[in-house]
């Protein structure tokens, strides 16, 4: 069974930095497209960023020149670097595939204060 785990969240202020890393075990990680959503109080989960086998990575307008996504194919591990942090970048960050068709995992709380 495929099972991520997401961590590096934290409480920071606004402007600031956070890395998320999710660890993943899924057969043939290193041709699965692995994404990042994100899901604040009383809304639906959403895209963040995802990023292709070979490195090729894209990104929700609301984060595109402040999040980078990347991946380490030999350790399984998709990160997210989120810089100029904003109060609604707020929520619970979540790891899976593209489309998400694994089970999710508790996600990390990303909480940013301004």
């Amino acid at each position: 069974q495929v099972q991520v785990v997401e961590s590096g969240g934290g409480l920071v202020q606004a402007g600031g930095s956070l890395n998320l890393s999710c660890s993943a075990s899924i057969s043939g990680f290193r041709f699965t497209t692995m994404g990042w959503y994100r899901q604040s109080p009383g809304n639906q989960r959403k895209f963040v960023a995802h990023i292709l086998g070979n490195g090729f990575a894209d990104y929700a307008d609301f984060v595109k020149g402040r999040f980078t996504i990347s991946r380490d194919n030999a350790k399984n591990v998709v990160s997210l670097q989120m810089n100029m942090l904003q109060p609604d970048d707020s929520g619970v960050y979540y790891c899976n595939g593209v489309p998400a068709n694994y089970m999710w995992g508790q996600g990390t709380q990303v909480t940013v204060s301004s």
